[in-house]
């Protein structure tokens, strides 16, 4: 950090150029107050100078300090060594030094752009706007050539709300780069705050004055009239627009301002729908009337016939674009209509854009709610075509042939999906791709592979609490590293205490170390924890009271196992010899 922090301090510590562009004529020539100095102590401060960057470069930064403080006793008016050591002071938080140091380098040698620029913004990191302002007015003043600073000026008295300096440096960029409309509707601005009602119109009518051609200038002088209460005259100067530019959209709907204001509502809602119908009405423009319309709507009651008609016929004519299809189905989301009509709309928008994510994710979710797996597929398939990076699309087409069990495309779905897997990625849903590539493996017999994905996906996500489960119990059976699998179990129980799933693996585990005592009071609370057939938990119970002396309850939880059709080698020869039979490795 304090490397690279002085490296770029000495990047900026070399000779200024003087600006030669003809704009810069008019400049203040600023003037060092270096004193010369003799031949031999040029020569030493540059030894020690330069020795100090040495050290600095070689990390030794008390040395290099030292040096720079031995550099001030040759020369107390060395601009170079203040504003380097100044550095020093700010790594040591010492500001007021820092700050004092980077003042004594712009103040001997003003020519030096890259130390006014640096002092400028020391005030400023201080919250010293006035002498930043200062800083940078000298600045400007020895390279009038420099119209980027005064746009940092404007701001600067725009922040200290001081308007003469404000109008000033309006002034300053305009005989800089001429009249632009920034610079207008800033002027108009101001104006307005001062209450100068005149000048502010004025200003607009200089704007449009300059544009002749720009019809959009002469609209801004009739929306300014409307709003300042001259209904009449703006309804004047919208007239003239349409005049010279009957297509003009933008005035059309300043238009539509004016009849409301003027409670002409009826005018409104006819010129509304001529805008909506019409083909030559931009997408953009008929999307915020729309929206207008649905607003206004829900406000005075919310009787969607009216909108769902007016949203057929707009629809009824080729779109641009998905975005008023898109809209149609929000608003049919807001009036609770059968998901099904909301899907058709978004099918309609999807053969307009079929690359639109957030359409077809919308789908894809309705269409998993509904069960219908395969039109998940369907939809899937080509999402991933268009948006690669979209994990989403991946984990549902992976989940819809994971419920199906087709395993094979399943594996290959999430593998494809991991194959777009960065470090910008969701994280939580990065694990679950390789934790559910890990629970396929396992299926499968490839546990190696399994135990490799569990890993990825704890990489991702530590906590993800069902892969803990899952990879805990799967080393369990294996009867691998125990320790590691009891530490992974315990987690999931300290996260879920009444889980039974979770409480049965850490018994299990337990059970495998031979610490049959502890087993039993953790497959315990997984039995009054059970929501549902206990099935394997029942026949783990069993196995954990025989190794505990308790054979009648041993039995009575292998006969509730075999109720519940639990796989198993070993069953039917625990009930019958009423022991424990350890179950064969596969």
């Amino acid at each position: 950090m304090v490397v690279v922090c002085l490296l770029l301090v000495f990047t900026g510590c070399g000779q200024t150029k003087m600006a030669t562009d003809k704009k810069a004529t008019t400049s203040v020539v600023a003037k060092s107050k270096r004193t010369p100095l003799s031949h031999n102590d040029a020569q030493r401060l540059k030894y020690f100078y330069y020795g100090a960057i040495n050290e600095q470069m070689q990390g030794r930064y008390t040395s290099a300090y030292e040096m720079l403080r031995h550099c001030l006793t040759i020369d107390p008016n060395s601009p170079e060594v203040y504003f380097t050591i100044s550095a020093y002071y700010a790594e040591l938080d010492q500001d007021s030094m820092a700050l004092e140091c980077m003042k004594r380098a712009a103040d001997i040698d003003p020519t030096n752009s890259t130390y006014m620029e640096r002092l400028a913004q020391a005030h400023l990191s201080n919250n010293n706007v006035a002498e930043a302002t200062k800083v940078y007015e000298k600045l400007y003043a020895t390279d009038r050539s420099r119209t980027d600073l005064l746009e940092t000026l404007l701001r600067l008295y725009t922040y200290q709300e001081d308007i003469p300096n404000i109008m000033q440096t309006l002034d300053r960029i305009e005989a800089a780069e001429g009249s632009s409309e920034q610079i207008s509707m800033a002027r108009m601005r101001i104006y307005e705050q001062q209450g100068e009602k005149k000048k502010a119109l004025a200003e607009l009518k200089h704007l449009a004055e300059e544009h002749p051609l720009d019809m959009n200038y002469r609209v801004m002088i009739g929306n300014w009239l409307l709003q300042n209460g001259k209904s009449y005259e703006a309804l004047q100067e919208y007239n003239k627009v349409l005049e010279a530019d009957p297509g003009n959209q933008q005035v059309r709907m300043s238009l539509l301002d004016y009849y409301r204001a003027v409670g002409k509502d009826s005018i409104a809602d006819r010129m509304q729908e001529q805008l909506l119908a019409h083909t030559a009405t931009p997408a953009s423009t008929k999307m915020q009337l729309m929206r207008d319309i649905v607003s206004k709507n829900e406000q005075s009651g919310g009787d969607s016939t009216q909108v769902l008609d007016l949203f057929s016929r707009i629809l009824a004519e080729p779109q641009e674009n998905a975005d008023m299809y898109q809209l149609k189905a929000a608003y049919m989301q807001l009036k609770e209509m059968p998901q099904d009509s909301i899907d058709n709309v978004l099918r309609q928008a999807l053969k307009i854009e079929p690359d639109e994510a957030s359409v077809r994710f919308q789908l894809v979710g309705s269409t998993w709610e509904k069960g219908d797996y395969d039109e998940v597929i369907n939809l899937c398939k080509p999402a991933v075509e268009y948006n690669p990076d979209e994990m989403l699309f991946y984990y549902y087409m992976g989940m819809a042939y994971y419920v199906q069990k087709k395993n094979d495309e399943a594996l290959e779905t999430f593998r494809q999906g991991a194959s777009q897997i960065d470090e910008d990625s969701n994280k939580d849903l990065a694990s679950d791709f390789y934790a559910i590539m890990g629970d396929i493996l396992h299926e499968r017999g490839r546990n190696e592979e399994a135990f490799a994905a569990y890993d990825s996906s704890l990489h991702w996500k530590s906590d993800n609490i069902s892969c803990l489960n899952n990879y805990a119990y799967y080393l369990s059976i294996e009867e691998r590293e125990l320790s590691k699998a009891e530490q992974m179990s315990y987690r999931t129980v300290k996260a879920e205490p009444k889980n039974s799933t979770y409480l049965d693996t850490y018994a299990w585990i337990l059970f495998i170390e031979e610490r049959y005592e502890e087993a039993r009071i953790y497959i315990e609370q997984a039995l009054l924890n059970l929501d549902e057939e206990g099935g394997v938990i029942y026949e783990h119970a069993g196995d954990i009271f025989a190794m505990n002396g308790d054979t009648e309850k041993a039995l009575e939880y292998w006969l509730k196992a075999r109720e519940d059709e639990v796989e198993s080698k070993t069953l039917d020869k625990k009930i019958k010899q009423r022991k424990y039979i350890k179950e064969p490795k596969k």
